[in-house]
């Protein structure tokens, strides 16, 4: 297998797997991830600055909401 097929099957793996962990969050416009210094990640969800409605940093998986907005 060439290396270039390999790296690209493993970086769709990779975000086949932190979709799944995330849901919505992982691919979000208005999402942010953030990571701590013991390598926790964690999702902070933008909207929330505006809207008290989003919590900051919503429970995951993500599986349903309004403020979805894909990334381009």
């Amino acid at each position: 297998m060439r290396y270039s097929l390999r790296v690209a099957q493993e970086n769709k793996t990779a975000a086949a797997e932190e979709r799944s962990r995330a849901g919505l969050c992982a691919v979000c416009r208005h999402s942010k991830q953030i990571e701590s210094s013991r390598g926790s990640r964690f999702y902070l969800c933008q909207l929330s600055a505006t809207d008290p409605a989003f919590p900051k940093y919503p429970p995951l998986p993500v599986l349903r909401c309004s403020g979805y907005t894909p990334q381009v």
